[in-house]
């Protein structure tokens, strides 16, 4: 069977490509003339029977936002679907038009919502239900797993999501069981882990209508995922940054699995460059991006099935977020041993350059080497940024506030934990699910633990920490977008208050020039993406990292 197989199915009447419109409509006299052709998302014919596990609210979590009333008037806001330019038939645009409101729906008994979503999230549900290939690529922080989760309810409700395969970072498995058992309880959930025996039994056998999956165990598990007579109904993939390498493992995964709908989340659809939108859409609409796209091509072709959403065009009451860059001198003997290795790096990558040896990996090592010395000096341990640091947390556990602080490193992070002492969580890659779990919970909940320390890989996707007021970024990585990531952390959807952000940064170090280059990254995402000034995380190349090493000749001058 083709991965992707076609059926009719009610939405589908839609067209693929709708767009979405939000009106106040009465709809009784337009509801009573629907004629019994017209497929709708009430009830359906049959109620799948499903269990599902609780979990109950943690003490301490703050209160999720509520939006402000939609109109004067109080009338409740109304998310209505348009068809698509391309939808020309009559009663394909008609299937469309008469759909009740989704608003309606939730107000439902059997549909009763735990929260009351934001207008931006109900059209985010609207977005999805309506389309087979999609990918909502909204900013961290705006509630791609609730939109996406409520869209697969309504549609499981339609007896359209009865097998559904959600696919996602290991670490973030326990999130997405949390959320599903908030926003849908009644949808049943797998989990294929464990053993491999026990994974093939649950391959072959699970009924459950989620079955959620790490990216590792997919790709471990091969023709296993692909079992039954069946394709899935609709495959989800989240952080689906995974899957843009075209030659990589988990895109071809993911691509194997027969489905009828493909559905991708990222607050990232572009890192790099172009072509991880190519690899992207390899899962999302195979064919439709071919390598070598330019930008102009990318962004008419993609246009109608992306959506995307910033904080600043859709959350106006979100309290603010504040980003102060603190530039800080080099301690003595950091100063020493960062200009003694700087020299000796550049001699010899110029010695290599000249026998044509230089490849990327030796610029990296110093690259690395040096921001290691911005953080500690290598032999006696002096840090300028640690002794700040230090200050500022002591003056938010003064205040009764929770900080988190960022680190590329590991090592870096044990540092830091010896020097700040009592009133430490840790979260980082090297930590089983489990104890990370547990540091999230104490971080959260024990009011003596005043500080998360985080590494950037561990830490800067799936995980809400609204509860923290205080973000510092210890050092600075060179992909923007995964600060950004770090930083949604806490500045997002629920946040108490104001999210001050705290950049360290080394003055006359390559961490200054680092972050200029990276600063002009960012038009390749706001010209593929318009109005959108949200960064690519494009990493720097090898002629990047070199212009960001001072030559000797500049040295002589400074």
């Amino acid at each position: 069977m083709p991965p992707e197989v076609g059926v009719h199915r009610p939405f589908d009447r839609c067209g693929v490509v709708p767009e979405i419109e939000t009106r106040r409509v009465s709809l009784g006299g337009a509801l009573a003339s629907v004629p019994p052709a017209v497929a709708s998302i009430g009830a359906p014919a049959a109620t799948p029977s499903v269990t599902s596990v609780r979990f109950a609210q943690p003490s301490g979590t703050p209160p999720r936002a509520t939006p402000k009333p939609a109109s004067r008037s109080g009338d409740r806001r109304q998310t209505r679907l348009r068809p698509a330019r391309e939808t020309v038939r009559l009663e394909d645009r008609l299937a469309c038009l008469l759909q009740p409101s989704l608003e309606s729906l939730m107000a439902t008994e059997s549909l009763a919502m735990p929260f009351e979503p934001f207008g931006y999230q109900m059209d985010g549900v609207g977005f999805l239900v309506t389309r087979r290939r999609a990918v909502v690529a909204d900013e961290m922080g705006l509630g791609k797993t609730m939109q996406a989760i409520t869209a697969l309810r309504l549609l499981a409700r339609q007896g359209e999501a009865g097998r559904v395969l959600l696919v996602c970072p290991k670490p973030l498995i326990p999130n997405w069981r949390r959320e599903l058992a908030t926003w849908a309880p009644e949808l049943s959930v797998a989990t294929i882990a464990g053993t491999p025996e026990r994974r093939a039994w649950l391959w072959r056998h699970a009924t459950s209508i989620v079955r959620l999956v790490g990216y590792e165990t997919l790709v471990r598990d091969g023709e296993l995922s692909q079992l039954g007579e069946n394709p899935y109904d609709i495959v989800v993939i989240d952080e689906a940054q995974r899957i843009k390498n075209r030659s990589g493992a988990a895109h071809a995964a993911v691509c194997a699995l027969p489905r009828r709908r493909s559905w991708a989340l990222t607050g990232t659809p572009i890192e790099n460059s172009l072509e991880d939108l190519v690899g992207l859409f390899g899962f999302v609409s195979p064919g439709v991006l071919r390598p070598g796209v330019t930008r102009r091509d990318a962004s008419r072709v993609i246009g109608d099935s992306v959506i995307r959403r910033t904080k600043e065009r859709v959350l106006t009451d979100l309290p603010p977020k504040l980003i102060r860059d603190e530039t800080i001198d080099l301690a003595p003997a950091q100063r020493e041993a960062y200009e003694r290795a700087e020299k000796e790096g550049v001699v010899r990558l110029e010695g290599l350059d000249s026998t044509h040896e230089l490849t990327l990996q030796h610029v990296f090592q110093l690259v690395l080497r040096l921001k290691q010395i911005c953080n500690f000096d290598p032999a006696t341990g002096e840090s300028a940024k640690a002794e700040r640091l230090c200050e500022e947390l002591t003056e938010c556990r003064a205040s009764g506030r929770k900080a988190i602080v960022f680190s590329q490193w590991v090592d870096t992070l044990n540092r830091l934990e010896t020097l700040i002492g009592d009133g430490v969580s840790r979260y980082d890659g090297r930590m089983s699910v489990r104890a990370r779990e547990a540091e999230l919970v104490r971080f959260r909940e024990d009011a003596a633990c005043h500080t998360l320390l985080m590494t950037y890989g561990a830490g800067s996707v799936g995980l809400n920490l609204q509860f923290a007021q205080y973000v510092f970024l210890f050092d600075r990585w060179w992909n923007p977008a995964v600060e950004d990531q770090a930083i949604n952390r806490a500045h997002r959807i629920g946040a108490a208050g104001p999210v001050t952000v705290t950049r360290m940064v080394c003055a006359g170090t390559l961490e200054e020039r680092i972050d200029a280059i990276l600063q002009e990254k960012r038009e390749l995402f706001s010209s593929v993406f318009p109005g959108d000034t949200s960064p690519t995380s494009a990493g720097l190349s090898k002629d990047e990292l070199l212009s960001v090493l001072r030559s000797p000749a500049e040295r002589r001058g400074a």
